[in-house]
């Protein structure tokens, strides 16, 4: 469909090209009046923009308004961004706080064609986080190049205690990191993999590969919806999943990191 795609959605306008990813391409578009975002699949998936609107549709504020979707097109309200900031990073610190603290479903619980980047993401539902978290989570990305990554959900599935105090489940961004901020004003999310589990992921995956100001923001989180005790040594935990990803999708070291974390954990 192309362009002809996108008039249909929103009518008369002019694109252009700002770039993207591996996946899809995006589009400053302009209207009579009006400036949106837009991307569209650089290969045919009939599922992965619906269901991304349904996850920034999840997450409330936290995430630019969805104009309007398809298989095709999604297109977003257009967001100037100002730069990082201390005060933004604790306000969105406060808001994602207010995200996990809204009840949730059962651990696991998300979109049924769920995604995190081009990866299927397994849905289902679980009572408690580290059963959901080794069944879905690590071990569908499991090789055999990851023995100590595999023993590690096997002791999440032998003593859930194991993992740390029990908290309630919440709704996750899911790809939570710096590179899916946007510092408008406020700072919004972009780019989820939503679904239920737990609020120590999306933390642990600002940490991964750095966010500006993150200091301020967990304190500010803190504050809001005070961590569990030891939350600091549960962190690569659950950078695991995010490393297990990227080693699927790029290789590289990210195996050998997430065996050494998985190391850590068993030694």
């Amino acid at each position: 469909m192309g362009e002809a795609g996108l008039t249909v959605l929103i009518g008369p306008h002019i694109a252009t090209p700002i770039g993207g990813g591996d996946i899809c391409q995006a589009f400053k578009v302009q209207t009579e009046g009006h400036s949106y975002f837009a991307k569209t699949p650089r290969r045919p998936h009939p599922h992965l923009l619906p269901v991304e609107a349904q996850g920034l549709r999840m997450l409330g504020s936290l995430s630019p308004g969805v104009v309007a979707v398809n298989a095709q097109w999604l297109v977003l309200e257009w967001l100037d961004e100002l730069g990082p900031s201390a005060g933004a990073a604790e306000d969105l610190g406060r808001r994602l706080a207010e995200l996990h603290m809204a009840p949730a479903g059962a651990f696991g619980e998300g979109p049924e064609q769920g995604r995190i980047g081009s990866l299927p993401m397994p849905a289902g539902a679980f009572d408690t986080w580290p059963t959901m978290y080794a069944r879905l989570r690590i071990q569908p990305l499991l090789d055999p190049g990851l023995p100590r990554c595999a023993a590690l959900a096997d002791a999440l599935l032998e003593d859930p205690q194991w993992a740390g105090p029990a908290e309630p489940a919440s709704l996750l961004h899911g790809d939570l990191w710096s590179g899916n901020i946007l510092w408008s004003r406020p700072t919004r999310v972009i780019d989820p993999a939503c679904h239920v589990g737990h609020r120590e992921t999306d933390l642990a995956m600002l940490a991964l590969f750095g966010t500006p100001h993150l200091d301020w923001l967990l304190a500010a989180y803190d504050e809001a919806y005070p961590l569990a005790a030891g939350w600091q040594d549960r962190v690569g935990l659950h950078q695991l999943w995010p490393l297990l990803v990227h080693h699927r999708l790029f290789g590289g070291g990210y195996g050998a990191r997430a065996e050494q974390i998985a190391e850590g954990y068993l030694s």
